[in-house]
């Protein structure tokens, strides 16, 4: 069971808890106009069955279809997915449609890729491109939902979707197609530029899609579903305002299978969730290098509170795509529990906020509080400008604000590594009120400047 706050409180120092140096009055001040603004939508109380529509297990896709069509002009409500395995292609969500899916129920989406054409507007990690509809996308919709307590399956394994990345951890073996070359090609057309328009993928293309994908909506709720085995990021909001994903269980062991990337979103709760992923649990993202310094448009207004974490990379990543930019992040009440059988680390990072000299962009108050950590893992707060090797340019963004308190982390390789660049450094750094018990190295702060460590045990003494 998740501790509750004041038992988080309680163990942050062996039961001592010191005033720390808070959060200062404007950041206060941000966060509760933050969370004044967020207001999941609220729907028609008029029902609309799938069967009612047409739609069958063995194939469902034009019964949803039909079935979002008539309560989208009937005025709103909600669409009803019953108890049972029902096989579907691409969803497509319409403004005031619920999605609701009762327990017992199970959306399995086909692995063809055919069922996700025609290509659609999107981005493939953070860069423009006409690619593969998401499973579930909807695209300048307002007042949408997915809610209930059944299961979106995506159907990824190393049979399916997976194999694509190229890795033999993933299934993939000569002879299969792999996602590299475009890959390589996409990043070639947003380094130089290429107007978006000629950046078509999907059909004869293996980059694969995201699960679920507001784009460009306003008012989205995804609540209380069970989202598995997603192609690649599995619940995506793109250039988004007003989002809350509350009591969500993401269970996604694939490669990039992030599980919940707010991107260029403005406005967004994530409450009560679990993450099993094998990437980052959750990631904030604004665009990629050149393109996300184009769009400008910044993730900003974003809370994530009360959250358990089972595996993954950072439990809450910015970046390493911010070149929009990222402020204004509170992050509340974490809970990352124990696991006797496992030998390994199995989350890497409580925050880590990472870019390279290719980004540009910025990084702008980050505040984390609250923090229970029972099990080894790599660095709990690394802030980096060389992810993946960082590149050979000097696009470094602009990182400050980041603050770390009440944090307890049982076991770690080094409690935090903060290392900004000789020619641009991190600015305004606070780790306070925080226990590391048992950790393998030294911390290290280089290129940082305004840095407060206050109140912190590392190692048991």
């Amino acid at each position: 069971m998740r501790p509750t706050r004041r038992q988080l409180l309680g163990v942050s120092l062996g039961g001592v808890v010191a005033a720390g140096i808070g959060l200062p009055a404007v950041a206060a001040d941000q966060e509760a106009l933050v969370r004044a603004r967020i207001r999941p939508p609220r729907f028609r109380d008029a029902w609309f069955p799938i069967t009612a529509y047409g739609a069958t297990p063995d194939d469902a896709t034009a019964g949803i279809a039909a079935a979002i069509s008539a309560c989208h002009h009937a005025g709103g409500g909600h669409v009803v997915v019953p108890p049972g395995v029902w096989q579907t292609g691409a969803i497509n969500l319409l403004s005031h449609v619920d999605l609701h899916l009762e327990e017992g129920a199970t959306l399995r989406f086909s692995t063809d890729p055919a069922a996700y054409l025609p290509v659609v507007r999107t981005r493939w990690q953070s860069v423009e491109v006409y690619n593969h509809s998401s499973l579930i996308r909807a695209e300048g919709q307002t007042d949408i939902g997915i809610t209930g307590k059944g299961t979106l399956d995506g159907a990824g394994d190393n049979e399916h979707w997976w194999y694509l990345i190229g890795s033999g951890q993933y299934g993939w073996h000569t002879g299969l197609p792999n996602q590299r070359a475009d890959w390589g090609e996409l990043e070639r057309m947003n380094n130089e530029q290429v107007p978006v328009e000629q950046r078509v993928f999907g059909a004869g293309h293996y980059l694969r899609p995201s699960f679920v994908q507001p784009f460009r909506c306003t008012n989205v709720l995804i609540e209380g579903v069970t989202v598995k085995d997603s192609p690649m990021w599995t619940i995506h909001p793109l250039e988004c305002r007003n989002v809350t994903v509350r009591d969500v269980t993401v269970s996604n062991l694939g490669p990039n299978g992030d599980g919940c990337n707010p991107e260029s979103c403005t406005d967004v709760l994530i409450r009560d969730c679990t993450f099993a992923t094998h990437d980052d649990c959750i990631a904030i993202k604004s665009g990629r290098d050149a393109d996300g310094r184009r769009l400008g448009l910044p993730s900003r207004g974003i809370i994530v509170e009360d959250c358990t974490f089972l595996s993954g990379g950072a439990a809450v990543a910015v970046g390493s795509e911010m070149s929009g930019g990222v402020e204004d992040v509170f992050v509340r009440r974490l809970y990352a529990p124990a696991d006797p059988a496992a030998d390994e680390a199995y989350l890497q990072w409580l925050l880590c906020v990472k870019s390279t000299s290719t980004r540009g962009g910025y990084v702008h108050n980050v505040d984390v509080r609250d923090v229970d950590s029972r099990a080894w893992m790599y660095r709990p707060l690394e802030v980096t400008f060389s992810y993946q090797g960082g590149g050979d340019q000097s696009l470094f963004p602009d990182v400050r604000g980041i603050r770390f308190d009440r944090v307890r982390v049982a076991r770690a390789e080094r409690a935090y590594r903060i290392v900004g660049a000789e020619t641009k450094h991190i600015t305004s750094v606070a780790i306070t009120d925080s226990r590391f018990d048992e950790v393998a190295a030294e911390a290290v702060v280089q290129y940082a400047d305004d840095v407060t460590i206050r109140n912190v045990r590392i190692g048991q003494t």
